[in-house]
């Protein structure tokens, strides 16, 4: 009996991997940098900066519902090369547009098809990960958007003080067709000619996976404060250089996802769901209430690795009760899960912020995480188990 692992690191994950990273590399280039560039040279009011932000997750969240039934209903590759190459010309957007409302709609636009871009490339990484190493595999595959994360800030930060915007944009630009080079080197067998599924509720969000959406905008509310106001926040307490704050967090989502989706193949799943879902709860807990430089790093520490433990595993909750035909539906469903809840985050982040302080806006996010806890295990778990299938 050959009791041999199947190859993980194959020519196919690896450019999915090296895809990914690209895509998402590109794009935070100009996460730091948008904000100086629409105030110190377009002149735009701050006041205006985050609804011109805001405009690429609203393109998104626009999309997504919609990509899952794409992806499920055409040819998976070439949905994401046309997808990745649409997200890749949109940066020569940024060269022309000179306006709020200009920017603004290159954003929309870009958003929109990154959201096709990551559930048709999230969905392809799926189906060329063996199933038994689909935790692990996907641990190591979300590691990448980490990595692009942590790298391109610091990458455009050096780029934009010495040359300005536009050739941080032309950086990015050339990085996204270096990604859609990477798509174009993926062994994807097409697939067989299926019937087209019907309109319905269930071809645009997984229904059998609606108690772990629901946990998992409960636990992306959090970070969608962490990801908005932190540096905020670490000012007001005092902190000296909170933007180290990502790099921690980093670090932590970095080391954990390399043990975690093992834990989840060997059929740990529950555990490692609960175990995050706790440690970002005491951690919240924490971060609202010990107002002290050490104790702001060492949170950022542990939510990093609270996030980095829980998201292989809540991937595998949405795909494993999935047939592979609906992978595209499960993906969309989880990634947009994710985004409504680091939407819901933002916004109630500085609505909080206004009339009670941010360290009650974290407390907040710490209540958020124990009723995910509460959810998954009076739901979600025994769902799971119902609807789980074995490949």
């Amino acid at each position: 009996m050959n009791t041999e692992k199947p190859i993980l690191w194959n020519r196919n994950f690896v450019q999915c991997c090296i895809s990914y990273f690209l895509m998402n590399f590109s794009f935070y280039l100009l996460m730091p940098t948008m904000p100086l560039y629409l105030v110190e040279v377009l002149g735009i009011d701050t006041a205006n900066v985050g609804i011109v932000l805001s405009s690429y997750t609203i393109g998104l969240l626009c999309v997504r519902p919609f990509s899952g039934f794409l992806v499920d209903c055409f040819s998976r590759k070439p949905l994401y090369l046309l997808a990745f190459f649409v997200f890749a010309v949109m940066f020569g957007g940024y060269l022309v547009a000179a306006t709020m409302l200009t920017i603004m709609a290159v954003r929309f636009v870009q958003g929109g098809f990154m959201g096709l871009t990551s559930v048709s490339g999230n969905t392809i990484a799926i189906d060329v990960i063996p199933s038994v190493r689909r935790g692990e595999g996907m641990g190591f595959y979300g590691l990448t958007i980490n990595l692009a994360m942590s790298l391109a800030p610091l990458v455009a930060v050096v780029i934009y003080d010495k040359w300005g915007f536009h050739p941080l944009v032309l950086v990015g630009l050339v990085a996204a067709f270096i990604g859609v080079g990477s798509v174009c080197l993926i062994r994807y067998p097409k697939r067989e000619k299926m019937p087209r599924p019907h309109f319905s509720l269930d071809r645009f969000i997984l229904v059998k996976a609606l108690p772990a959406a629901l946990a998992y905008i409960l636990v992306a509310i959090p970070y969608g404060m962490i990801t908005s106001f932190v540096v905020l926040y670490g000012k007001e307490i005092e902190v000296a250089n909170p933007g180290y704050f990502f790099i921690y967090m980093a670090v932590g989502v970095g080391t954990s996802r390399l043990i975690s989706g093992r834990l989840v193949d060997h059929g740990k799943i529950h555990w490692v769901s609960v175990c995050s879902s706790v440690c970002l709860l005491v951690t919240f807990a924490v971060f609202a209430t010990v107002h002290h430089p050490v104790a702001f790093f060492v949170c950022a520490l542990m939510i990093g690795i609270g996030y980095g433990v829980g998201v292989p595993a809540f991937q595998c909750l949405f795909v494993n009760v999935a047939p592979h035909n609906m992978r595209g539906t499960a993906t969309s469903t989880y990634l947009t899960s994710f985004d409504l809840g680091v939407g819901i985050g933002m916004l109630s982040a500085g609505f909080i912020a206004s009339h009670a302080g941010l360290a009650m806006a974290y407390g907040v996010g710490g209540g958020c995480c124990l009723l995910s806890l509460l959810v998954y295990l009076r739901w979600v778990r025994p769902s799971y188990e119902k609807y789980k299938l074995l490949v």
